[in-house]
């Protein structure tokens, strides 16, 4: 997997590269300009093409040259802003007619960022943008530069290098500025709009949670966001992605926090100690994270793989146990058992053939059948109904299976969250979206909820990890940017967004199946953090290899053809 840095990691990181002698602050920047510009000629290849020589007048270009290209370049007060310098320079070396702004004192630029800015005024001139919000005039410049009257097209290209992942309070003195550009809300596929380019992250959003900065929203859209070194959390949670367009990642010649030994590595370890790291690092579930174990061995037989038993509700309420046991039987588990009360029998036994059926009527009845130790994992919750699930719950904690609680099981104890907490135990994992999530969590949502006034901002990580600590045990809280935590601090965020995009899995029964997955991966004795990290990643995987018209069945059915591109 793929570690998520937060801001502050990322500074001891760069911080301890320089200190170490490895490298400059300076070619840390350097790098980084270079790394943008090439990022942009890669996503545009039509901007990679010269214009009039920088040494000569760019109102006057030879009969042999086009009109230069035209960027406007926004400098914010940090080294984000120095970034911003290089590229400016290393456009205008290229032949672009360049306009380049500061937002901030000169004064008060870092050092590597004031050398850069000296080395820009070489090319030419920087106009000034005043801290906390310009004037009129400065922003009647700016327009003049960057706008897009109707009847004529507006510059190429406009970087946003104002803020980067340092961003600590909203940036609401530039709403007139950016409202002048029209770059304040997502990037836009208007023709007249130019490709608007984020160093590191878009201005105004958050590095640690993808959330907005400030009660009054004030933020850039990006079209490319390019980004050094790793993605931070914020391109992947809350509306990180919806601000940043398609976001790449630019290597600057650090080493990689995974490797024993590193300087990146040693760093983390001394901002947050070596026994430490696990519990306070995020990263990313991708394909590298999936388990060896995934596949079965030919010597294997079906109770080598576990036998899980599925809950369901009564009559004309089966269909989402169904699917979650139809999921759980596709991924591996060795027997699949549905739970079914008297009255809904029948339904049931039309609708199933290699899913088995077993009469559980109350909680007598799942206690009679729990003294089979065969059975060694439990789904209680998709069509449950509350009222079973308060009868069934504490049954089923109280035998010490690994157990998925979803839906109805989460909800059943909305009135008393700490009833629910006091049964549960390391073994469980807890599916919530986000309403359910509040009623299990409402002090906990609702610092989630609330506009940040400051950064760094409470994020999904923080919330999931602290419902995980109260739970004790594994916490998945869905959505795109899904995140799953266990009580010990260990978080991963399995992303949705992007490339691996899968809006449709916003259908019904989509979150039964997920339940149904992670079960299987218990049944198989995966430990319900792999479990549940595993089953996500697939789950999203099997959503994007049907695509369009899928529906909830349709994903434990393409289930086999994803095992098989993975190699399991």
């Amino acid at each position: 997997m793929t570690d998520l840095l937060t801001a502050a990691q990322m500074r001891a990181i760069e911080q301890a590269a320089i200190e170490s002698g490895e490298v400059t602050g300076l070619e840390l920047m350097e790098r980084a300009g270079q790394g943008v510009v090439e990022a942009i000629f890669e996503e545009w290849p039509e901007l990679d093409k010269r214009g009039a020589s920088p040494s000569r007048s760019l109102t006057y270009p030879r009969p042999d040259e086009e009109d230069p290209l035209r960027a406007v370049v926004l400098c914010g007060p940090g080294n984000n802003g120095g970034d911003g310098f290089v590229v400016a320079r290393l456009l205008r070396e290229q032949g672009w007619e360049v306009a380049v702004f500061l937002y901030g004192d000169l004064e008060k630029l870092p050092p590597d960022a004031r050398v850069n800015y000296e080395r820009w005024l070489e090319l030419g001139e920087v106009s000034k943008l005043t801290l906390p919000t310009p004037t009129k005039r400065e922003v009647s410049k700016l327009e003049k530069h960057a706008a897009r009257p109707s009847s004529s097209q507006g510059p190429d290209l406009i970087l946003d290098a104002l803020f980067g992942t340092g961003l600590i309070r909203p940036i609401g003195g530039l709403k007139p500025a950016l409202a002048k550009l029209q770059i304040g809300s997502e990037a836009d596929a208007d023709p007249w709009w130019p490709r608007v380019v984020s160093v590191d992250i878009p201005s105004g959003l958050c590095a640690d949670s993808g959330r907005i900065l400030g009660d009054e929203g004030v933020i850039v859209g990006a079209h490319l966001t390019v980004t050094f070194h790793s993605k931070k959390r914020g391109h992947l949670l809350d509306v990180g992605a919806q601000f940043c367009g398609k976001t790449v990642i630019v290597d600057i010649g650090l080493s990689s926090p995974s490797d024993l030994g590193s300087i990146s590595r040693m760093s983390l370890a001394d901002l947050h100690s070596e026994r430490r790291l696990g519990r306070v690092l995020s990263r990313l579930v991708d394909e590298s994270g999936l388990p060896q174990n995934l596949s079965k061995a030919s010597f294997e037989h079906k109770y080598s793989h576990g036998h899980a038993l599925i809950m369901t509700g009564g009559p004309g309420k089966t269909g989402a146990a169904r699917l979650a046991a139809r999921g759980a039987l596709r991924i591996g588990a060795g027997l699949v058992n549905l739970g079914v009360p008297p009255a809904a029998q029948m339904e049931v036994s039309a609708q199933v053939t290699a899913v088995m059926l077993q009469r559980v009527e109350s909680a007598d009845g799942l206690s009679k059948i729990l003294e089979d130790e065969r059975l060694n994992a439990l789904c209680l919750g998709p069509g449950l109904g509350l009222d079973r699930a308060r009868d069934l719950v504490p049954v089923a904690l109280a035998a010490e299976r690994a157990t998925v609680l979803d839906a109805d099981a989460l909800t059943a104890f909305a009135d008393d969250p700490a009833a629910l907490f006091g049964m549960l135990h390391e073994n469980c994992v807890l599916t919530p979206h986000g309403g359910e999530f509040a009623r299990l969590f409402p002090d906990i949502a609702e610092k989630l909820k609330a506009v940040p006034i400051k950064g760094p901002a409470y994020s999904k990580v923080d919330a999931t990890r602290e419902a995980a600590r109260r739970a004790g045990c594994v916490v998945l809280f869905k959505g795109p940017d899904t995140v799953i935590a266990d009580s010990n601090g260990r978080c991963s965020v399995n992303s949705a967004v992007y490339e691996r995009a899968a809006p449709w899995l916003a259908t019904a029964g989509a979150g039964d199946v997920l339940a149904g997955f992670i079960t299987g991966l218990l049944a198989r004795r995966f430990s319900p953090l792999q479990a549940a990290e595993t089953a996500a990643w697939l789950h999203v995987e099997c959503a994007r290899s049907f695509g369009p018209g899928l529906i909830a069945e349709d994903l434990p059915e393409q289930l086999p053809r994803v095992l098989r591109e993975v190699g399991s």
